[in-house]
């Protein structure tokens, strides 16, 4: 009979040993990840700080141009308003001078007639403006009694003004809207820097699920970040080469 061996020359695993697992999340690999993911959420908050910045500074060049052509509409308006003031006057004399003339003819009174036609000659080509003249013309091809009455006479007086007048309202409108997306973008800014702070303590966590889970947070809340971020629209005529000034 051979002699058995006190010593075994190998060692076999038996048939129900459970193998070793493989882990995916390894530090190395954590590390790696957590890493692009601070390089990408670090170019982004840039970027979302940039044309924040872009959107303020558009909100501020419209709302001073609001002031501005809102202070123009409102010099054209009164001056507009003075014009037909002093057109309605002049209307109101010369319907007077009207007034004496046929009188003086009635009581066939020529030489009050003729001076008073002169009158009326003269204080016409004064005092009446283009667009007086255009309504009394109107009116004695309509057989109507008041030049006032012609259909757009109200915008030859105050077109222009009101035209400066909803400029105004729209630059103002379109500042308000930058200062939205301007709003927005800081939200976006305020996102990337959450992201930023919960990868830079991943490391603080001992446990590798706990690490795992705020990674993935973090990383969940950079790409609702950018999708937020990508809604917003971008500065009116953006281009990203206007800003750069290269010396001929």
């Amino acid at each position: 009979m051979a002699k058995e061996k006190s010593g075994k020359d190998s060692i076999t695993p038996p048939d129900n040993a459970i193998p070793d697992k493989k882990v995916f999340w390894t530090s190395k690999k954590l590390e790696t990840v957590v890493a692009i993911l601070l390089g990408i959420a670090t170019l982004l908050s840039a970027w979302s700080s940039w044309i924040g910045s872009l959107h303020s500074g558009i909100q501020s060049i419209n709302f001073t141009k609001s002031n501005n052509t809102s202070s123009e509409g409102t010099a054209a308006y009164n001056s507009s308003l003075q014009m037909y003031i002093a057109d309605y006057m002049v209307w109101n004399t010369l319907c007077d001078y009207t007034s004496d003339l046929e009188l003086a003819k009635a009581e066939g009174n020529e030489v009050k007639v003729k001076h008073l036609e002169k009158q009326i000659n003269t204080f016409a080509e004064q005092s009446v403006s283009p667009t007086l003249g255009e309504g009394i013309k109107w009116m004695k091809e309509n057989n109507m009694t008041n030049p006032f009455e012609m259909p757009g006479i109200s915008e030859k007086y105050f077109g222009e003004a009101q035209k400066k007048l909803a400029a105004a309202h729209e630059l103002l409108e379109e500042g308000q809207r930058d200062n939205t997306k301007g709003d927005s973008y800081n939200l976006v800014s305020v996102i990337y820097s959450l992201v930023l702070f919960l990868l830079g303590i991943t490391n603080v966590f001992k446990n590798m699920p706990n690490k795992v889970a705020v990674m993935l947070i973090a990383f969940f809340l950079l790409v609702f970040a950018f999708i937020y971020m990508c809604s917003i629209p971008l500065p009116t005529g953006f281009r990203q080469m206007n800003f750069f000034e290269f010396n001929k």
